[in-house]
Protein backbone atom coordinates (compact mmCIF):
# COMPACT_ATOMS: atom_id res chain seq x y z
CA UNK A 1 0.00 0.00 0.00
CA UNK A 2 0.93 3.73 -0.65
CA UNK A 3 0.74 6.11 2.13
CA UNK A 4 -2.12 7.22 1.10
CA UNK A 5 -4.09 3.99 1.30
CA UNK A 6 -2.41 3.79 4.36
CA UNK A 7 -3.89 6.96 5.37
CA UNK A 8 -7.55 5.55 4.31
CA UNK A 9 -7.20 2.27 5.95
CA UNK A 10 -6.01 2.20 9.22
CA UNK A 11 -8.38 3.41 11.93
CA UNK A 12 -7.08 6.30 13.82
CA UNK A 13 -8.44 5.06 16.53
CA UNK A 14 -7.07 1.98 16.75
CA UNK A 15 -3.36 3.36 15.89
CA UNK A 16 -4.21 5.78 19.40
CA UNK A 17 -5.43 2.77 21.25
CA UNK A 18 -2.05 0.85 20.47
CA UNK A 19 -0.08 3.77 22.21
CA UNK A 20 -2.78 3.16 25.42
CA UNK A 21 -4.48 6.44 24.41
CA UNK A 22 -7.86 6.72 24.74
CA UNK A 23 -10.92 9.32 24.75
CA UNK A 24 -11.61 11.53 27.45
CA UNK A 25 -15.09 12.89 25.37
CA UNK A 26 -16.49 11.71 22.83
CA UNK A 27 -20.03 11.31 20.04
CA UNK A 28 -20.71 8.98 17.25
CA UNK A 29 -18.30 10.63 14.88
CA UNK A 30 -15.63 12.73 16.91
CA UNK A 31 -13.46 12.74 20.17
CA UNK A 32 -11.39 14.57 21.95
CA UNK A 33 -7.89 13.05 23.56
CA UNK A 34 -5.21 14.85 25.52
CA UNK A 35 -2.94 15.94 23.20
CA UNK A 36 0.23 14.00 21.75
CA UNK A 37 2.84 16.21 22.32
CA UNK A 38 2.34 17.58 25.87
CA UNK A 39 0.70 17.78 29.26
CA UNK A 40 -2.71 19.60 29.47
CA UNK A 41 -5.32 19.18 32.06
CA UNK A 42 -8.37 20.25 29.05
CA UNK A 43 -8.06 17.55 26.28
CA UNK A 44 -7.21 19.58 22.89
CA UNK A 45 -6.85 17.39 19.95
CA UNK A 46 -9.84 16.55 18.18
CA UNK A 47 -9.99 13.04 16.64
CA UNK A 48 -12.56 12.96 13.71
CA UNK A 49 -13.28 8.99 13.35
CA UNK A 50 -15.24 9.63 9.85
CA UNK A 51 -12.05 11.95 8.28
CA UNK A 52 -9.42 9.43 9.94
CA UNK A 53 -8.00 12.62 11.24
CA UNK A 54 -7.15 14.52 14.22
CA UNK A 55 -6.27 18.03 14.67
CA UNK A 56 -4.96 19.80 17.68
CA UNK A 57 -6.90 22.94 18.94
CA UNK A 58 -3.79 23.89 21.25
CA UNK A 59 -0.96 23.96 18.03
CA UNK A 60 -3.11 24.17 15.37
CA UNK A 61 -1.21 20.89 13.70
CA UNK A 62 -3.69 18.36 11.74
CA UNK A 63 -2.28 14.77 12.20
CA UNK A 64 -2.71 11.52 10.15
CA UNK A 65 -2.11 7.93 10.90
CA UNK A 66 1.63 8.31 9.93
CA UNK A 67 2.22 11.75 11.50
CA UNK A 68 0.34 10.68 14.41
CA UNK A 69 3.02 7.95 14.87
CA UNK A 70 5.33 9.96 14.01
CA UNK A 71 4.89 12.30 16.76
CA UNK A 72 3.95 9.40 19.15
CA UNK A 73 7.55 7.12 18.52
CA UNK A 74 9.89 10.02 17.46
CA UNK A 75 10.86 8.44 14.13
CA UNK A 76 11.13 8.84 10.52
CA UNK A 77 8.25 8.34 7.72
CA UNK A 78 9.44 5.06 6.84
CA UNK A 79 10.16 3.78 10.45
CA UNK A 80 6.32 4.63 10.88
CA UNK A 81 4.88 2.97 8.37
CA UNK A 82 7.28 -0.23 9.70
CA UNK A 83 5.10 0.46 13.00
CA UNK A 84 1.69 0.69 10.29
CA UNK A 85 2.40 -2.84 8.88
CA UNK A 86 1.43 -4.80 12.01
CA UNK A 87 -2.28 -3.59 11.77
CA UNK A 88 -4.70 -5.42 9.80
CA UNK A 89 -6.45 -3.90 6.83
CA UNK A 90 -8.23 -6.84 5.57
CA UNK A 91 -11.15 -5.35 7.66
CA UNK A 92 -13.06 -2.14 7.26
CA UNK A 93 -11.77 0.75 9.76
CA UNK A 94 -13.80 1.42 12.43
CA UNK A 95 -13.00 5.03 11.29
CA UNK A 96 -15.35 3.84 8.36
CA UNK A 97 -18.19 2.90 10.32
CA UNK A 98 -20.08 6.09 9.95
CA UNK A 99 -19.57 6.67 6.36
CA UNK A 100 -20.36 2.99 5.23
CA UNK A 101 -23.44 3.38 7.23
CA UNK A 102 -24.56 6.42 5.48
CA UNK A 103 -23.66 5.42 2.16
CA UNK A 104 -26.67 2.83 2.48
CA UNK A 105 -28.95 5.42 2.11
CA UNK A 106 -31.08 6.86 -1.22
CA UNK A 107 -32.52 10.21 -1.36
CA UNK A 108 -36.36 9.87 -2.17
CA UNK A 109 -37.67 13.76 -2.37
CA UNK A 110 -36.29 17.08 -1.98
CA UNK A 111 -38.97 20.09 -1.26
CA UNK A 112 -40.37 22.99 0.63
CA UNK A 113 -40.98 22.56 4.20
CA UNK A 114 -44.42 21.03 3.69
CA UNK A 115 -44.62 18.19 6.57
CA UNK A 116 -46.44 19.39 9.28
CA UNK A 117 -44.02 17.91 12.33
CA UNK A 118 -41.00 19.17 10.65
CA UNK A 119 -42.81 22.52 10.33
CA UNK A 120 -44.24 22.37 14.04
CA UNK A 121 -40.22 21.26 14.90
CA UNK A 122 -39.38 24.03 13.31
CA UNK A 123 -41.64 26.60 15.41
CA UNK A 124 -40.58 24.41 18.34
CA UNK A 125 -36.57 25.75 17.42
CA UNK A 126 -38.19 28.93 16.88
CA UNK A 127 -36.63 29.27 13.58
CA UNK A 128 -39.71 28.69 11.27
CA UNK A 129 -39.35 32.21 9.52
CA UNK A 130 -36.02 30.81 8.38
CA UNK A 131 -38.10 27.81 6.29
CA UNK A 132 -36.48 28.66 3.30
CA UNK A 133 -33.10 28.15 3.70
CA UNK A 134 -33.56 24.46 4.47
CA UNK A 135 -34.91 21.62 2.83
CA UNK A 136 -37.24 18.87 3.45
CA UNK A 137 -35.61 15.86 2.59
CA UNK A 138 -36.82 12.25 2.53
CA UNK A 139 -34.78 9.41 2.30
CA UNK A 140 -34.20 5.59 2.91
CA UNK A 141 -31.91 3.79 4.91
CA UNK A 142 -31.29 0.48 5.69
CA UNK A 143 -35.06 -0.43 4.27
CA UNK A 144 -36.83 2.15 6.34
CA UNK A 145 -37.83 5.36 5.09
CA UNK A 146 -37.37 8.45 7.13
CA UNK A 147 -37.88 12.33 6.90
CA UNK A 148 -36.22 15.62 8.28
CA UNK A 149 -35.49 19.11 7.85
CA UNK A 150 -32.30 19.13 5.41
CA UNK A 151 -29.63 21.63 5.00
CA UNK A 152 -26.28 21.20 2.87
CA UNK A 153 -23.01 21.51 3.31
CA UNK A 154 -20.37 22.30 0.28
CA UNK A 155 -19.57 18.87 -0.36
CA UNK A 156 -22.80 18.34 -0.81
CA UNK A 157 -23.94 16.35 1.99
CA UNK A 158 -27.06 16.89 3.84
CA UNK A 159 -26.63 17.86 7.64
CA UNK A 160 -30.42 15.98 8.54
CA UNK A 161 -32.27 16.21 11.98
CA UNK A 162 -35.71 16.42 12.88
CA UNK A 163 -36.93 15.73 16.93
CA UNK A 164 -35.42 12.54 17.09
CA UNK A 165 -31.86 12.28 14.86
CA UNK A 166 -29.17 13.76 14.21
CA UNK A 167 -27.17 12.76 11.05
CA UNK A 168 -25.16 13.32 7.89
CA UNK A 169 -26.08 11.91 4.85
CA UNK A 170 -22.98 11.97 2.42
CA UNK A 171 -19.75 13.77 3.05
CA UNK A 172 -19.31 15.84 6.26
CA UNK A 173 -17.72 19.52 5.17
CA UNK A 174 -18.78 23.32 6.00
CA UNK A 175 -20.93 25.21 4.86
CA UNK A 176 -19.45 28.96 3.70
CA UNK A 177 -22.40 31.44 2.76
CA UNK A 178 -20.89 34.40 0.90
CA UNK A 179 -23.26 37.74 1.49
CA UNK A 180 -22.63 40.57 -1.73
CA UNK A 181 -23.41 43.11 0.33
CA UNK A 182 -20.51 42.14 3.06
CA UNK A 183 -19.00 45.82 2.81
CA UNK A 184 -17.19 45.53 6.54
CA UNK A 185 -15.19 41.91 5.06
CA UNK A 186 -16.99 40.17 8.35
CA UNK A 187 -17.62 36.74 8.45
CA UNK A 188 -20.37 35.28 11.54
CA UNK A 189 -19.29 31.38 12.79
CA UNK A 190 -22.03 28.79 13.75
CA UNK A 191 -21.12 25.26 14.91
CA UNK A 192 -24.84 24.37 13.69
CA UNK A 193 -27.57 25.39 11.20
CA UNK A 194 -30.13 25.72 13.89
CA UNK A 195 -28.10 28.29 15.49
CA UNK A 196 -27.39 29.83 12.26
CA UNK A 197 -31.29 30.13 11.09
CA UNK A 198 -31.53 31.34 15.05
CA UNK A 199 -28.98 34.27 14.66
CA UNK A 200 -31.21 35.37 11.26
CA UNK A 201 -34.10 35.37 13.42
CA UNK A 202 -32.72 38.12 15.56
CA UNK A 203 -33.60 41.60 15.22
CA UNK A 204 -31.35 44.06 13.24
CA UNK A 205 -29.61 41.21 12.28
CA UNK A 206 -30.73 42.19 8.15
CA UNK A 207 -28.61 45.11 7.84
CA UNK A 208 -25.29 43.09 9.43
CA UNK A 209 -24.34 41.79 5.85
CA UNK A 210 -21.81 39.31 6.98
CA UNK A 211 -20.80 36.49 5.17
CA UNK A 212 -21.75 33.14 7.61
CA UNK A 213 -19.45 29.71 8.43
CA UNK A 214 -21.45 26.84 9.91
CA UNK A 215 -18.85 24.48 10.71
CA UNK A 216 -21.85 21.62 10.69
CA UNK A 217 -19.07 20.03 13.64
CA UNK A 218 -15.66 21.64 15.48
CA UNK A 219 -14.13 19.24 14.16
CA UNK A 220 -14.36 20.62 10.39
CA UNK A 221 -13.02 23.91 11.71
CA UNK A 222 -9.51 22.40 9.72
CA UNK A 223 -11.04 23.37 6.17
CA UNK A 224 -12.15 26.83 6.89
CA UNK A 225 -8.59 27.62 8.92
CA UNK A 226 -7.72 29.16 5.83
CA UNK A 227 -10.45 30.82 4.26
CA UNK A 228 -10.75 33.07 8.07
CA UNK A 229 -7.46 34.83 6.91
CA UNK A 230 -9.66 36.88 5.08
CA UNK A 231 -11.40 38.70 6.77
CA UNK A 232 -11.04 41.74 8.91
CA UNK A 233 -13.13 41.08 11.32
CA UNK A 234 -14.39 37.32 13.08
CA UNK A 235 -17.45 36.93 15.09
CA UNK A 236 -18.26 33.42 17.03
CA UNK A 237 -21.62 32.32 17.90
CA UNK A 238 -20.10 28.75 19.69
CA UNK A 239 -21.84 26.19 21.69
CA UNK A 240 -20.59 26.56 25.59
CA UNK A 241 -19.29 22.98 25.73
CA UNK A 242 -16.18 21.67 25.79
CA UNK A 243 -15.16 21.92 22.20
CA UNK A 244 -16.96 24.95 21.10
CA UNK A 245 -14.53 26.38 23.95
CA UNK A 246 -11.37 25.30 22.91
CA UNK A 247 -12.07 26.31 19.42
CA UNK A 248 -13.01 30.01 20.36
CA UNK A 249 -10.00 29.80 22.38
CA UNK A 250 -8.12 28.90 19.28
CA UNK A 251 -9.48 31.29 16.96
CA UNK A 252 -8.88 33.83 19.34
CA UNK A 253 -5.17 33.26 19.58
CA UNK A 254 -4.64 32.66 16.17
CA UNK A 255 -6.91 35.25 14.43
CA UNK A 256 -6.55 39.17 14.72
CA UNK A 257 -10.29 40.99 15.22
CA UNK A 258 -12.51 37.88 17.20
CA UNK A 259 -15.71 38.91 18.84
CA UNK A 260 -16.57 35.96 21.04
CA UNK A 261 -20.48 36.54 21.60
CA UNK A 262 -20.88 32.93 23.75
CA UNK A 263 -21.25 35.23 26.79
CA UNK A 264 -24.65 36.44 25.33
CA UNK A 265 -25.87 32.70 26.17
CA UNK A 266 -23.53 31.89 28.63
CA UNK A 267 -26.04 30.08 30.51
CA UNK A 268 -27.02 27.79 27.62
CA UNK A 269 -25.54 25.32 25.46
CA UNK A 270 -25.84 27.44 22.21
CA UNK A 271 -27.68 30.38 20.74
CA UNK A 272 -30.82 28.10 19.74
CA UNK A 273 -31.36 26.85 23.19
CA UNK A 274 -31.05 30.73 24.49
CA UNK A 275 -33.53 31.42 21.84
CA UNK A 276 -36.17 28.95 23.11
CA UNK A 277 -35.65 29.45 26.54
CA UNK A 278 -35.86 33.70 26.70
CA UNK A 279 -37.66 35.14 23.65
CA UNK A 280 -41.46 34.87 23.42
CA UNK A 281 -42.34 35.79 20.03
Amino acid sequence: MNCEQIKEKISIRRVLESFNLFPVKQNSETAFYFAIDREEKSPSLCVDFAQNKAFDFGTGKSYDVISIVQQLSKCSVSNALQYLEKFDTSVQSTNKSILESNKNYEILEVKEIEHLALAEYLKSRKVFDQKHLVKEIHYQMKGKNYFGVGFYNNAGGIEIRNKYSKICLGKKDITLIKNELNLKNEICVFEGFFDFLTYLNLPNVQISNSDYLILNSTAMFFKAEKQLTQYDKIVLFLDNDLSGSILAEKIVDKYENVEDCSILYEDCKDLNEWLVKYVNW
